[in-house]
């Protein structure tokens, strides 16, 4: 294989240059020991790759392929390139090969289901390699260099076995040992699984195994190269005690395969201690193998004879409720890792504080770094727990503690694609359930990202859909907050008249039910979209409305803001002492709400303003002034609208930062439906 990366490409033969990485294959049967020659051959070749190695596995543990996109976003996160929020697989796929095309790095794709997917994947760079994992040829790329596995011959093999046994066992009797290797097929994970049966029988002979495994029944398992893999396993698994094999059988609820003990704990019902222990003694036998960051991995060419038994030793409603525990103790551990980033004396700290040790975290840190190691595992947990479709009020848990740690510990911005993710699984379960609050709250969640990430029409789409879902909930707020979306929709896509249009009938609601911050923030917003439209009476009432609002609610920053845009909106009308008037009343304000940043900026507008009335001395007095404060107390002048996230209204001739008032949060998923089974 070493060799076969210096030969010459296919298209080099032909007197073109190599467009894209080369690729080296690995193919074999589950049980072939493909993925750890792959592993050894990237551990020998890494040193030549000076950006690195990337890895990613490309089925699931349950067998179903993973989405190229969700493959090329983590391929993105482990080069430090951010994806957006909703990006499909082409445009996914896209920013990962641009990202490659400078860099030289050794990519391992394992377990790839078809070609398909390992060509969306593959670097437009020939400085790039790539090492994939397959059952079989990857036919339709080309220039492949294919290695096929089968099994060890008979030498390899019992050097195998020797490293359980040790050597005397097979020098006693060596034609056992080979006839050991023959029944299994000379495929590592077989040997691996008689290896491990000796080493804990001591006195037992290589031709006790042998014997036995030929006694063994060839299972009924398709293809027939997997036949001794699967009589090697039955072996191993009926000398496991009861508890034993229950425990191995319930792994195969893990997501991703991969279990620590405390989820072995909560699955089986034991404690932390006895799932260690159980852990441990499955090491030894060859069923599972340790993985980073104190987990477990239960080998992929295991996963679906473990689960096999599963399925016909456990009652379907002992599954669920192993399922549910698991499911139960992730929703607490997450709880407890977004409440140890709040204040020592809060409500959410006192409640976490009555939890066992296991469910703490002793700082914010270690919670973060629980969260960072774990959230493959509990983004798949959460992905589970919605496909299985009889704990949905478990999964909407799971869901929305994921979403607050996420957002607690990373930030909304950073963990947007995660999150999307996350919102598009509530939104599946609310249509299947029919529950329309959750079906809105998730719809606007989604609209929000989509706006963030410069799809607005989706959003708009999304935001329609999701005053439709609160009108059949009955819940106006939801109602309320899905028609103010449309119109900042409308707003962002230019169209002033529709904008103030939903702008107003999300005010006529608010009005009706006495929700003064919220009518003050729709004042603001249809002022800043009259002023855009250049309608700039209409903008001055709103503006003055939002300023009244915004003092009757003993807000004075938002007051002084409502004032400062209200003489911005006089200045393009060309009323300009009027416009210094109220500039003037605006800082009034600013400096008795103690806001050093605000006051600085609305002294540099006034400033302006004595400058276009021909007043630079004084002007030039409220600049220093200016200066002076935020050399006390600010970095910068910000000074958007009135219930802005910043910027401010444009000029006549509509230039100017963007005046779209930020959003008020969605609803969340907290409420429960009766009908559910849990």
């Amino acid at each position: 294989m070493r060799v076969d990366i210096s030969r010459a490409g296919l298209d080099t033969l032909a007197g073109r240059k190599v467009p894209r990485a080369r690729v080296l294959l690995i193919a074999g049967r589950p049980g072939s020991g493909r993925t750890a020659l792959a592993q050894q051959l990237v551990r020998d070749l890494e040193r030549g790759y000076r950006d690195g190695v990337l890895r990613a596995r490309l089925t699931e543990s349950g067998g179903d392929p993973v989405p190229v996109e969700r493959v090329a976003r983590g391929l993105l996160d482990d080069l430090g390139v951010a994806a957006p929020a909703g990006a499909d697989e082409d445009e996914v796929s896209e920013l990962l090969r641009a990202a490659l095309t400078e860099r030289r790095v050794l990519l391992l794709l394992d377990d790839a289901a078809d070609a398909e997917q390992v060509d969306a994947l593959l670097p437009d760079n020939p400085e790039c390699l790539v090492v994939a994992v397959a059952r079989g040829p990857l036919t339709g790329i080309p220039d492949v260099r294919p290695c096929t596995v089968g099994g060890l011959d008979a030498k390899a093999a019992i050097e195998l076995l020797d490293g359980y046994t040790g050597s005397v066992r097979i020098t006693v009797d060596p034609q056992a040992a080979e006839t050991l290797t023959e029944l299994c097929a000379g495929q590592p994970a077989a040997l691996v699984l008689a290896g491990g049966w000796l080493a804990a029988r001591p006195t037992a002979s290589v031709a006790d195994l042998a014997k036995r495994l030929r006694a063994v029944p060839d299972e009924d398992v398709r293809p027939a190269t997997l036949r001794p893999l699967a009589r090697a396993f039955r072996l191993a698994y009926e000398a496991l005690p009861a508890p034993g094999a229950r425990g191995l059988r319930l792994l195969a609820l893990a997501p991703l395969g991969l279990a620590d003990p405390q989820t072995l704990s909560a699955l089986a019902g034991c404690s932390v201690s006895t799932a260690a222990s159980l852990l441990d003694g499955f090491v030894a036998l060859g069923f599972v193998r340790k993985a980073p960051h104190g987990q477990y991995e239960v080998p992929g060419c295991l996963m679906p004879l473990i689960k096999d038994r599963l399925a016909a030793e456990d009652r379907p409603a002992e599954v669920q409720l192993a399922r549910a525990r698991m499911l139960e103790r992730t929703v607490r551990l997450l709880q407890s890792c977004r409440a140890v980033t709040e204040a020592e004396d809060s409500a959410a700290r006192r409640k976490i504080s009555g939890l066992p040790r296991a469910l703490r975290f002793p700082n914010r840190a270690a919670a973060a770094q629980w969260l960072r190691d774990r959230q493959p595992v509990l983004l798949a947990s959460a992905r589970l727990a919605v496909a299985d479709g009889e704990l949905d009020t478990l999964a909407r848990r799971l869901v929305a503690a994921l979403v607050r740690a996420l957002a607690a510990h990373r930030g909304a911005e950073e963990a947007a694609p995660e999150l999307y993710g996350l919102h598009q699984l509530v939104l599946g379960v609310a249509e299947r359930r029919g529950l329309h609050r959750e079906r809105a709250a998730a719809l606007l969640n989604l609209g929000d990202l989509d706006t963030r990430t410069g799809r607005t029409r989706d959003a708009l789409s999304r935001y329609r859909a999701a005053m439709d879902a609160g009108r059949l909930a009955n819940d106006p707020y939801a109602t309320g907050r899905a028609m103010e979306s449309v119109g900042g929709a409308h707003q962002e896509l230019g169209d002033w008249q529709r904008a103030a249009d939903w702008y107003g009938r999300a005010l006529a609601q608010r009005l009706a039910r006495g929700e003064r911050a919220d009518q003050a923030r729709l004042y603001g917003r249809l002022g800043a979209v009259h002023t855009y439209a250049g309608r700039y009476g209409e903008a001055l009432r709103n503006w003055r409305a939002a300023a009244a609002g915004y003092r009757r609610l003993a807000d004075v920053p938002g007051h002084a803001r409502a004032l400062s845009e209200a003489a911005r909106v006089q200045e393009y009308a060309g009323r300009l002492q009027e416009s210094l008037r109220t500039c003037e009343e605006a800082v009034e304000w600013a400096r008795r709400a103690g806001d050093v940043r605000l006051h600085a900026a609305l002294r540099l507008r006034l400033a302006d303003t004595l400058d276009r009335l021909g007043d630079p001395s004084a002007a030039r007095l409220h600049r220093v002034a200016a200066e002076r404060l935020l050399a006390l107390g600010g970095r910068g002048p910000e000074a958007g609208p009135a219930g802005s996230a910043s910027g401010s209204a444009p000029g006549p001739a509509g230039h100017g930062a963007s005046a779209t008032s930020a959003t008020p949060a969605a609803p969340t998923y907290e409420t429960r439906s009766g009908s559910e089974k849990n």
